[in-house]
């Protein structure tokens, strides 16, 4: 079984090298969006690199959780993992569902998109700050504006079937919503600091279809 995972906003394959899993596991990198192009459209091209002879799941961090959910309606992997991530919009907090509404992310300049790195350090609430650091300063601002336009104005209000959501209990930035695996502690950059756990829990996942 082939796993594909697609990291979080501004983040990159990186944040998957803690994981152990018992599956060939190949990492998509981010292509750069289109003007005006919705999630849905981004995530066909973004599959294009998936292949769909063989069986495979999907593991989707943060924003990343978005995009495979999109791409889970029209390519129906066997299982789709959110982790720190939501599977409809309902899932998003009011505020930044509120935050979308305002259209304030559109007329915001680039350069802002970029906050202080003590504001990122305790929303991502994480002990690897160098990590985050590193990521952070290679991330595409023009990326960074889109993802979290597109983001705050998700329009998917229906769930999907095949989908485990792993949440860490002290995510700051998308507290966790309705039913999901839970990690006690974990903050929204917990695929990297409770790494193993949630190793352990995919492969159990993965193992009951294999």
């Amino acid at each position: 079984m082939k796993i594909y995972g697609i990291s979080g906003l501004g983040a990159d394959k990186r944040v998957f090298e803690y994981l152990d899993l018992d599956s060939e596991f190949y990492p998509i990198d981010w292509i750069d969006p289109f003007k005006k192009e919705s999630i849905s459209e981004y995530a066909k091209r973004l599959s294009q690199i998936i292949d769909t002879t063989e069986k495979f799941c999907l593991i989707g961090v943060s924003f990343g959780g978005l995009v495979a959910v999109e791409i889970n309606r029209f390519l129906k992997p066997e299982l789709t993992i959110l982790i720190s991530s939501v599977a409809t919009k309902h899932e998003l907090s009011p505020f930044l569902r509120f935050l979308g509404k305002t259209k304030l992310t559109q007329i915001i300049p680039t350069k802002f998109f970029k906050p202080p790195y003590w504001i990122l350090y305790y929303l991502f609430g994480t002990r690897k700050t160098k990590l985050l650091k590193d990521i952070l300063e290679d991330t595409d601002l023009v990326f960074a504006k889109w993802a979290i336009n597109e983001l705050l104005n998700w329009k998917n209000d229906s769930s999907i079937d095949n989908v485990i959501k792993i949440h860490g209990t002290s995510d700051r930035l998308i507290p966790p919503s309705g039913e999901v695996e839970i990690i006690k502690g974990g903050g929204h950059f917990m695929i990297v600091d409770r790494a193993k756990e949630i190793s352990r829990i995919i492969n159990e996942k993965i193992a009951l279809i294999k």
